[in-house]
């Protein structure tokens, strides 16, 4: 099982700092800009985590303002110290960059930042003297500075700022960079002229980026370990000039196959040239290569033998030459991953489960388009066999579900590989900190994407968990994202009903404080357009009687929820259901539990006090739909009407006695042993029905109830009763001369049944 072990301190005292950050180690200068307090200072350990993990926030939790300032907290090195900081996307504009100029940084990732344009360029000759790993990987507007062509303001209406490329730069002064990721570098920049100043190279990611010419590499031929050409359209140039690098330890010149513009194909002399030729090589990728001869061993011979990684045994001909086994192999969306004696500890591919959670690891980072496919062969494993990596399979898709939250083909395939690997099949495998990790991008996603497939697969999802409980820690958001689908005026049929389910779950089973909380976000209204729809339409499916649950369950002691509910004409279309759908016995009975839960608020028993609605409560005490529950509810309705007394029965028909006749009829006709479709979290309500002799037909519905309940249910009622002192109400009522003898032996009954119950389980261990 998956460590519930909790966060290291350090992690701990980050978040809550970056997320009180006026309360710990900043003050607000004139109520808008953070400053740090004058007696602080943050050495690298701490100022790298704080500035990583607000990268991290700002990009995954909706939850998390990010500040305009936050970047100026760490301007001036006397009091805080930053040295590897890795900064993506939207996040990043060059006046961050240019906030922390002053420090000696030594490791800078810049992913995806495509607000920086070349004022950030400049910024980075700051860093030029003590920098040793630098990325600007997908920094598409980093060599791009603006021009005002006309040079005035009014000309400026007429030609607004243009994008001018920037051709003078280079890493001259960067003596000590060693590694360097250009990927994804836009054309017209001269990478030999930038890149020439750099004297000794160690490692260089060129992914993307078409050279024709790449000549100039071989000035590093001394120091260069790792060589990244991704998507490069290779010719026999490039492969001469690589053959020469021989100290490359990684060589990677894979490539995304379903890139047209790609003519280069692999051949079995191109491979025997980098094993002759490159004598340090642990790790090769080439993945995604078509091979124009046949690089393996005949058939026969491939499948003798146990599976092995000796070069000596290798499937690939070309490989038989290596001295030791690789480290990696991408063979990724390569018929040659499917062989079986392969040279390599690690490889990437798409043969079995392994080879697709190497290629996920391997590529997801900087290459959503090929991690999307992994994660899509993931998903048939998950689906149609049983993942036997579970743990590193859900920490692999959520790693990527949160690298590319803005991804639409990752969010697809990751919510749907997410739904088959939380099912209850792989439960007792996972962690509380891992589910709620999957919880949290499922909602990323879900708040991101309105797009049909990503919502229905994280609603989905959703169902896999246990609700409320393992949702609670996110349970305003959730209710939040839920509603947001549930009132778009375009709706898909599936997903209506599954949020539909998943939010009468999430309002089941919980305290009044979230159910308030959730009705004031809009839930009871928004139940009742779905009902009014469905009503529109004629149609009584499951979103009509989840809807109907859903309001049952909400206003559940929560009077603030049942005056919604009426003030939202809730009674209409209580009498339109009831008058659509006369055969719908589980809508019948949601519909009369809700109003239940609205006849226990005295102060909203008059709006039921009308002939309309009396004359249909008391017509329901004789339905038998679902058993007594219809009828039983019905009653219970009426009971707290009755309670209020004479004076308060208001309407000349039907006679209050004609109804109390009813209520006595109905009540002598159900099975004390009926077992129950309710679930009654406190017996409050029922119990204040008890020590009076205003109604004592209402005193019999709840005596009768008591009775039921802990005949049935003992081991869950019979504890309730007692807690919630019910014992010394039916004993005071027992007394009373105006309760009925039938209704007093009744609560005889009822407190034996508990009286026994508490015998029978007293501890008698000495």
């Amino acid at each position: 099982m998956a460590s519930d072990s909790p966060e290291s301190l350090m992690t701990l005292c980050t978040d809550y700092c970056l997320r009180n950050l006026e309360g710990t180690l900043c003050y607000l200068l004139d109520n808008e800009t953070l400053r740090l307090h004058p007696d602080i200072f943050l050495p690298s350990e701490i100022c790298d985590k704080l500035v990583n993990e607000y990268v991290e926030l700002v990009k995954t939790d909706s939850i998390f303002e990010p500040h305009e300032s936050f970047f100026t907290l760490f301007s001036d090195p006397r009091s805080t110290r930053l040295a590897r900081i890795h900064l993506r996307e939207q996040i990043v504009q060059d006046q961050d960059l240019e906030a922390i100029r002053k420090q000696d940084l030594v490791e800078l990732y810049l992913t995806n930042c495509e607000k920086l344009t070349a004022k950030s360029l400049q910024t980075l000759v700051s860093f030029s003297h003590t920098l040793i790993s630098l990325s600007l990987f997908g920094c598409c507007n980093i060599f791009y500075e603006e021009e005002n062509p006309g040079g005035c303001e009014d000309d400026c209406l007429v030609n607004p700022t243009r994008q001018v490329l920037v051709k003078d730069f280079t890493f001259e002064g960067f003596s000590r960079l060693r590694f360097l990721n250009l990927g994804r570098l836009i054309e017209g920049v001269n990478v030999e002229t930038l890149l020439r100043p750099l004297a000794s190279l160690a490692a260089l990611d060129l992914s993307g980026i078409q050279l024709n010419d790449v000549g100039f590499l071989t000035q590093w031929k001394d120091s260069l370990v790792s060589l990244v050409l991704y998507n490069m359209d290779l010719s026999e140039e490039h492969i001469q000039v690589i053959a020469q690098l021989c100290k490359l330890r990684h060589l990677d010149i894979s490539r995304d196959h379903l890139s047209s513009y790609y003519k280069f194909k692999l051949t079995r002399r191109v491979l025997n040239l980098f094993v002759e030729n490159l004598a340090n090589l642990t790790s090769l990728d080439i993945s995604g290569h078509t091979m124009l001869e046949n690089c393996t061993i005949p058939s026969m011979e491939e499948k003798m033998g146990q599976t092995s990684i000796e070069p000596a045994k290798s499937s690939i001909a070309p490989f038989r030459g290596l001295k030791r086994p690789l480290q990696f192999l991408g063979l990724f969306e390569t018929s040659l991953c499917r062989l079986t004696h392969i040279p390599a500890y690690k490889v990437s591919g798409d043969k079995n489960e392994e080879q697709v959670l190497n290629a996920i690891e391997a590529y997801t980072e900087h290459r959503p388009e090929i991690t999307s496919r992994a994660i899509n062969l993931l998903f048939d494993i998950a689906r149609i066999e049983r993942c036997s990596q579970l743990l590193r399979a859900l920490q692999l898709v959520i790693t990527a579900l949160k690298c590319h939250k803005d991804d639409k083909n990752i969010q697809v395939t990751g919510s749907a590989a997410l739904f088959y690997l939380t099912n209850s099949e792989y439960r007792m495998e996972q962690s509380v900190k891992l589910r709620r990790q999957v919880i949290q991008v499922v909602l990323n996603g879900m708040e991101s994407y309105q797009e049909v497939t990503v919502q229905r697969n994280c609603c989905l999802t959703l169902c896999n968990f246990s609700i409320p409980d393992e949702l609670e820690f996110q349970y305003r958001r959730v209710n939040e994202l839920l509603l947001n689908i549930l009132n778009q005026s375009r709706q898909d049929e599936s997903i209506q009903r599954i949020a539909v389910h998943l939010c009468n779950a999430l309002v089941c089973q919980v305290d009044n404080d979230h159910k308030e909380a959730v009705g004031k976000m809009g839930f009871v209204m928004t139940m009742l357009k779905l009902i009014q729809k469905k009503l529109a339409d004629k149609t009584c499916d499951q979103v009509m009687e989840f809807s109907w649950s859903a309001l049952w369950n909400i206003t559940d002691e929560t009077p603030d929820n049942c005056e919604m509910f009426l003030n939202y004409s809730g009674m209409k279309l209580f009498l339109e259901c009831l008058k659509e759908f006369p055969e719908k016995q589980e809508l019948h009975r949601n519909m009369l539990g809700l109003l239940g839960n609205v006849a226990e608020v005295k102060e909203l028993r008059p709006q039921l006090m009308t002939s309309q609605f009396i004359s249909v409560f008391s017509n329901l005490l004789e339905s038998k739909a679902d058993g007594i529950e219809v009828s039983y509810n019905a009653c219970g309705v009426l009971s707290h009407i009755m309670f209020d007394g004479p004076e308060a029965w208001g309407i000349c028909e039907p006679h209050r006695e004609e109804v109390v006749k009813r209520m006595w009829a109905a009540i002598q006709s159900w099975d004390i042993n009926s077992r129950r479709n309710i679930n009654y979290r406190s017996f409050e309500p029922i119990l204040r029905l008890l020590p009076q002799g205003i109604s004592p037909v209402s005193q019999h519905w709840a005596t009768w109830a008591l009775y039921n309940l802990v005949s049935v249910y003992p081991d869950k009622y019979c504890p309730l009763l007692i807690k919630e002192g019910g014992i010394p109400l039916l004993k005071d009522m027992i007394r009373m001369a105006s309760a009925r003898q039938e209704t007093k032996e009744m609560a005889r009954k009822v407190i034996e049944h508990c009286s026994n119950f508490k015998e029978e389980n007293m501890d008698t261990s000495r």
